[in-house]
């Protein structure tokens, strides 16, 4: 029992040792923007396009921190996640001004075409919270508020960004919705079973097993 013991710590000794060296994920992609406020004074269609420089595939993150001012309280801003902007799919996300904080998810597909996914009226965002937006090929999209959730587990059959586009005007008429600030987004994305501590709990496992076999067997020829 006591060689037993001692196995099993030189296993946990090691294994610490060799995440470390083995938490580089190599299919890891980050991307962060700045978007100054005036590239939201414009109509859909003539949204400011914003091409990333790594594809963001299936299993990706953005964190979006929206510190714009806003000029009255009808104002708005709107962040579109694209595929390929030549097709219509597309993540929507919106923020309005204060003092409501109007919130909405909307998705664009081919198949069903715009549909708005949750739409909070009133306190739906705050400009200390963080907006996540979350997709996996297992989990779907997710997009959260800070530790509110908005939207969960929502197939879009597979997403991989490629460029974004904002705007924040419903008319050319209308006018301009800020005035001062910026948005910033932060892609990251990844297949988690390229990183090696993703099979940590198998070899774990597997060596524990291992070592009482073999100590087993040890054991019993020394009786």
């Amino acid at each position: 029992m006591r060689l037993l013991l001692v196995a099993l710590l030189l296993t946990g000794f090691f294994l610490p040792v060799y995440a470390q060296e083995s938490t580089m994920n190599k299919s890891e992609r980050y991307d962060y923007v700045e978007v100054p406020y005036g590239a939201f004074n414009v109509v859909a269609k003539n949204a400011t396009v914003y091409k990333l420089d790594h594809e963001h595939v299936t299993n990706w993150q953005v964190e979006i921190e929206n510190k714009l001012k806003y000029v009255n309280p009808n104002s708005t801003a709107v962040i579109r996640l694209y595929e390929d902007l030549s097709k219509p799919k597309f993540i929507e996300i919106g923020m309005g001004a204060a003092p409501n904080y109007r919130f909405w998810v909307a998705v664009n597909t081919p198949e069903d075409g715009y549909f708005v996914i949750q739409d909070d009226n009133k306190l739906g965002w705050t400009p200390d919270k963080y907006v996540t937006a979350t997709h996996s090929s297992n989990g779907g999209l997710t997009v959260s508020v800070g530790q509110k959730v908005a939207v969960t587990n929502l197939d879009i059959a597979g997403f991989t960004v490629r460029e974004f586009t904002v705007h924040g005007m419903n008319s050319q008429y209308d006018p301009a919705p800020v005035n001062a600030g910026k948005v910033t987004l932060s892609f990251v994305s990844g297949n988690p079973s390229q990183n090696p501590i993703f099979y940590m709990p198998m070899i774990v496992l597997a060596i524990s097993i291992g070592l009482i076999i073999l100590l087993l067997k040890t054991k019993k020829r020394s009786t």
